[in-house]
């Protein structure tokens, strides 16, 4: 074998053992690259036949990416959407794709049939809705499906801080196949919920407002326990701190306080209940929270994976480090996005900074 091919294959040797030292997990527990073919990949969802659907908000594509031989590395990449504005969202339901821009959603009928029938073309889009807001700030969306087929989606504060007219600003809505309906109010920009696997409740992380200082206010974890109820945007953030502009507005609302706060400017964003035993029973039930990390504070936060554990009443019980290793010395090496469970129980992280998925199995 000529010398330079054999140094390729000790540097990729090398590569490889270094990722498993970059990140700390933990024991019992590995973090290998799934794919690096997409360029800042957000919310993910896995198919009936297993292929997982990517939304990339920077690229404004979405991507189909399948293991087909099972070894832990997707090596098959397609592009199923382009020229879309921010598709960061994606949800499957029954069969079908739905993609969220910042101001519609769309569907693709029986994708994962139409990608096998279909090798070389891009499926059709069938618009959903054209309701939403057009604004880019805090406009990309997160997307789930309840149960029933219901859609939910946030609509972000377009602004740091402001009370507009518009009373679908700084919201979580549903829709039903017909009409949008607010569920939740106050919300500055949640990118990341999920529903309770055996309680049905929704929890949803929202980011703090910025300008107030390094350590305030604090970003938050939240619990949906009456539709309509107000979490405290413009007026009140965290669990204390009134808002220097809008705090002593007198807005009638009874403000829900967040189940926990994560601490400030720490990005929470994509969300996902573990509904599985594969890494082990002591996250069956519990919450994984991507912490994208801090771009304005004085010393960087986040960046990392947290695992939440709720007590028998949804109430939290531990809060722990999942995965570390996306900041290393002050320098980011990597902004974790979203979480997603896979049907066999392995866990997949994107990261938009380093435009990578990577694959989280039991050793």
């Amino acid at each position: 074998m000529p010398i330079h091919k054999i140094l390729i294959l000790i540097l990729f040797f090398q590569s490889s053992s270094l990722l498993s030292q970059e990140f700390d997990l933990p024991a019992g527990l590995k973090i290998e690259t799934f794919s690096d073919q997409i360029d800042g990949p957000r919310q993910m969802v896995q198919g009936d036949r297993g292929t997982i659907f990517v939304g990339s908000r920077k690229t404004g594509n979405v991507y189909a990416i399948q293991d087909q031989d099972n070894n832990g590395k997707a090596d098959v990449v397609r592009k199923v959407a382009e020229n879309l504005n921010q598709p960061s969202g994606v949800t499957f339901f029954k069969g079908d794709l739905f993609i969220a821009e910042i101001d519609k959603i769309w569907k693709v009928s029986n994708i994962e049939s139409w990608l096998n029938d279909n090798p070389t073309t891009y499926p059709k889009l069938e618009l959903v809705s054209d309701q939403l807001p057009d604004d880019e700030w805090h406009g990309w969306k997160w997307l789930e499906h309840d149960n029933a087929g219901n859609l939910y989606t946030n609509i972000g504060a377009p602004c740091n801080v402001c009370l507009k007219d518009d009373p679908r600003y700084a919201t979580l809505v549903k829709f039903d196949g017909k009409d949008w309906v607010i569920i939740a109010r106050g919300v500055r920009n949640s990118v990341g919920f999920d529903f309770h696997p055996e309680t049905g409740e929704l929890y949803f992380g929202d980011n703090g407002r910025d300008w107030l200082g390094d350590d305030k206010p604090s970003c938050e974890l939240n619990r949906l326990t009456k539709i309509g109820a107000h979490y405290g945007f413009p007026f009140l953030h965290d669990s204390s701190t009134i808002d220097p502009e809008f705090g002593q507005i007198s807005h009638g609302y009874s403000i829900q306080k967040p189940i926990l706060e994560l601490g400030a400017h720490v990005a929470p964003t994509g969300l996902t209940f573990y509904d599985h035993y594969a890494l082990g029973d002591e996250y069956r039930n519990s919450i994984f929270l991507a912490l994208h990390g801090s771009w304005n504070r004085s010393s960087k936060v986040g960046y990392k994976v947290i695992n939440i554990k709720l007590d028998g009443d949804g109430n939290v019980e531990r809060v722990q480090d999942f995965i570390t290793g996306f900041l290393s010395g002050g320098e980011v090496l990597g902004r974790p996005a979203a979480p997603l469970v896979m049907a066999n129980g392995s866990l997949l992280i994107s990261d938009d900074k380093a435009n990578k998925i990577y694959i989280i199995t039991s050793i």
